[in-house]
């Protein structure tokens, strides 16, 4: 209750000083529409809204999907063949030195104007943070789980399925929540570069036609989206990893200042 609380005072502080900003400056509404003018374009063209949104969502929630196995099944192979693991992950680490967004133009060639060089581009973005958490944590498994699981007569591939994947979850859960927050940047970025739907598509045609109004509403609604996106796969990944805040917690009664 609290934390809900919390949140509504932030989000009223913000369209206060978001208000507060438009009558000191005296910005004109093709510059910087009020938060009301905003909300009520948000009422009157919410199918529209909706419309472009669904689209949106689809991308990313693709992108999401395809990053996180992609780099889950790449980090699973990395910490399994050490010789893999000379060959690819230089190339992983030289592909990042490639500004993402610049292959954008690209994937549009290849994959054409559809929903495919959008999913794509989201991928791409996920992939790497995904890849990269999740080996960490699989490279720092505890040697005492390891010894024990050897002790125990654990092959390789089930010291790596019930010991090294579990003890990486944490990581795997901070990788998955970087991928839910640049994941609406990739499909957005890709609709900018070449689409007829979402809401970067939106975006840029209200903005050619200054109807800056709409403009914000559409941000608004993508705004809304990322977040909720982001707290659920946040509520995923404690779920997958319930000790963390039974821990947290033990610490915190622990404590006495």
């Amino acid at each position: 209750m609290m934390r809900l609380l919390r949140a509504l005072i932030i989000a009223f502080g913000l369209l206060l000083s978001w208000q507060l900003v438009v009558w000191l400056t005296e910005a004109p509404r093709f510059i910087l529409p009020g938060p009301l003018l905003v909300l009520e374009t948000l009422c009157n063209q919410f199918p529209l809204l909706m419309r472009h949104a669904g689209v949106t969502l689809a991308e990313i929630l693709l992108g999401l999907l395809l990053g996180t196995l992609l780099g889950l099944a790449s980090a699973l192979s990395l910490a399994t063949w050490g010789g893999l693991r000379r060959w690819l992950l230089p190339v992983l680490v030289v592909s990042q030195a490639i500004p993402v967004f610049a292959l954008a133009p690209v994937l549009m060639l290849w994959l054409g104007y559809g929903m495919a060089s959008k999913v794509a581009m989201a991928t791409l973005i996920i992939y790497f943070p995904v890849t990269a958490a999740c080996f960490d944590g699989l490279r720092q498994t505890p040697s005492g789980y390891l010894q024990l699981a050897r002790t125990l007569g654990a092959g390789r591939r089930a010291q790596l399925l019930q010991v090294r994947l579990p003890a990486a979850l944490p990581a795997f859960g901070s990788g998955l929540r970087v991928a839910a927050s640049v994941a609406p940047i990739g499909a957005v970025v890709g609709e900018w570069v070449g689409s007829s739907t979402g809401l970067g598509y939106l975006m840029l045609n209200a903005n050619a036609r200054m109807q800056v109004d709409l403009m914000f509403a559409a941000l608004l609604v993508l705004a809304v989206m990322a977040l909720a996106l982001y707290f659920s796969v946040n509520l995923i990944a404690r779920r997958l990893t319930p000790w963390l805040d039974e821990s947290t917690s033990s610490a915190t009664r622990g404590y006495t200042p």
